[in-house]
C-alpha cells in the first residue's frame, strides 16, 4: 500500500530518511532529519509518499519525498522527484516501482507535464529501474551546484 505520509508518519518515515541519507554518505541523525522532514510538511513544502509492506501494513518500507516547481522552459509546473528509497532489506519487490508510479499519478492529477529526478553516477541500480520506468537521462544539459558558504 502507498499513501501520502502525515505527521504521525513522521518517526517511521524519519527511520527511512535517515537510512537513505546514511546510503549517500551523510552521518545519521534522526533528530535533525525529523526536524527537517517536519518543516517540510507543516509548511507543505514537500508531497511525500509512504510505501507499506503488504504483510504488516503498519510498517512503512519505502518513500518518495516530491517538490512542487516550476519550468520557464516549459512554462507549466513540474515534479522533482528528489528523494526515493526502499529499506534494503526488502528491496526488488517492485517498491520502486510503486513510488514512482504514485508519482507519476500525482503528476497527472495536478496537470504536471515533467517528472524530475537526479541520481549518483554509480548508482546503477536505481538507473536500472529509472530507464524501465521510461525516464530519460539528459546528456545535453549539466548540473551546477555552488555552496553559498
Amino acid at each position: 500500500m502507498i499513501r501520502k505520509a502525515t505527521l504521525q508518519d513522521l518517526d517511521q518515515l524519519t527511520a527511512l530518511f535517515d537510512q537513505y541519507l546514511v546510503f549517500y554518505k551523510k552521518p545519521s541523525n534522526i533528530e535533525k532529519h525529523k526536524s527537517f522532514l517536519k518543516e517540510r510538511m507543516e509548511n507543505n513544502e514537500a508531497i511525500i509518499f509512504l510505501a507499506f509492506d503488504d504483510t504488516k501494513e503498519e510498517k512503512a518500507i519505502g518513500f518518495t519525498l516530491i517538490y512542487p516547481t516550476f519550468s520557464s522552459i516549459l512554462l507549466s509546473k513540474i515534479l522533482i522527484l528528489n528523494d526515493l528509497y526502499v529499506d534494503s532489506t526488502i528491496r526488488n519487490n517492485g517498491t520502486g516501482e510503486k513510488l514512482i508510479l504514485k508519482t507519476v499519478e500525482l503528476a497527472k492529477e495536478l496537470g504536471v507535464k515533467l517528472v524530475r529526478l537526479r541520481t549518483a553516477k554509480n548508482n546503477i541500480i536505481a538507473q536500472g529501474l529509472y530507464h524501465k520506468m521510461g525516464f530519460v537521462r539528459d546528456d545535453l544539459v549539466y548540473t551546477y551546484d555552488l555552496a553559498v558558504k
